[in-house]
């Protein structure tokens, strides 16, 4: 605002002529360009327009609750522990450690999403700022037999990249499908160090997503559903441990007896719930919306008609969460 007024001040200059003193003109042109060639030369001003490391920590945590409350659906539990972990992180200036959260869920229940919400409410750019890098085992770490290489090139790069930019943030992707070894390399940066050779990783933020845990995750929903009680009375004492313990036990969860949960490393196990028709409902809905197209209440009812759901008996949970909206709603449009 105080750019905009400055740069019309600077525009209505010529107009002023006429009817102004030349020493008051001058003296009016001095202001006025000062006061823009300061704002232009402003670090702030600079940031309001482009990524700047580390602008990102002035928050709004109201703009967070906002793009939560209007994007995802059916994840109480996701959007009071995110948004409290990542706010108090951010307004800490001294953290002792990275902020470190793991997602779990089925696939289509919004780990992505929230991920890619967490991005752009601290980076201009989101996804694509150069302080965001994600990382997606199957296609950045395929073979086994590289493991040795891969972990002294993700070493190096997380290195790298804190070095460039210390609040950075690193998402990695289908963590049951990473090599427990390659987890394990990680570690050093998790830890309560203050520096590692020289380098600070205590403002970076780490975001796991996996869908190890779902199977635990969807049993306890189903549990409460079956025993008359809404989800949302499901609190995150009655998952975190269960989660933790079924993804630190299972083989395949590529956490299997890692030492990020061994020595407390992840600092939020972020449970996220199946999602029930009324929720695929509200993803239609959002996607029609977010395409400018008018709310109709029937292609939202068909597109969530056309998912499938379980279990077999109940049928209350969708099997691909939300993830096939968007494909099935470019049929009816």
């Amino acid at each position: 605002m105080k750019l905009m007024r400055a740069a019309l001040a600077v525009l209505l200059l010529p107009c002023l002529a006429q009817a102004v003193e030349p020493i008051s003109l001058g003296l009016a042109a001095f202001g006025a360009v000062s006061a823009l060639t300061g704002l232009l030369s402003s670090h702030r001003l600079y940031c309001y327009f482009r990524d700047c490391c580390g602008h990102g920590r002035v928050l709004n945590t109201t703009a967070l609750q906002v793009d939560f409350d209007r994007k995802l659906f059916g994840q109480h539990l996701v959007k009071k522990v995110v948004l409290k972990a990542v706010t108090g992180f951010l307004r800490n200036p001294n953290p002792k450690k990275p902020l470190t959260l793991s997602l779990h869920g089925w696939t289509g229940t919004g780990k992505n999403l929230v991920s890619r919400i967490i991005a752009e409410n601290i980076y201009k750019g989101g996804l694509k700022s150069p302080y965001v890098h994600q990382f997606v085992s199957t296609l950045h770490f395929p073979h086994i037999l590289d493991i040795d290489k891969y972990q002294d090139q993700l070493q190096d790069w997380i290195r790298g990249n804190v070095s460039t930019c210390e609040s950075s943030i690193f998402i990695f992707d289908e963590m049951d499908k990473m090599h427990p070894g390659l987890i394990d390399a990680i570690k050093p940066f998790l830890d309560y160090y203050e520096q590692l050779d020289g380098i600070s990783y205590r403002q970076a933020i780490f975001i796991f997503l996996s869908n190890a845990g779902a199977e635990r995750i969807t049993q306890i929903a189903l549990d409460f559903w079956r025993s008359g009680k809404q989800r949302e009375e499901l609190q995150l004492k009655d998952l975190d441990p269960v989660v933790s313990m079924s993804v630190f036990n299972n083989k395949n969860s590529g956490f299997w007896h890692s030492s990020l949960i061994d020595k407390n490393l992840i600092d939020y196990f972020v449970p996220f719930l199946p999602l029930e028709y009324r929720h695929v409902k509200m993803c239609v809905a959002a996607e029609l919306h977010a395409r400018g197209y008018i709310l109709d209440p029937e292609i939202i009812t068909r597109v969530a008609e056309e998912m499938t759901y379980f279990p077999k008996t109940e049928k209350i949970y969708s099997d691909k969460g939300c993830k096939t909206v968007s494909a099935k709603l470019d049929f009816y449009l």
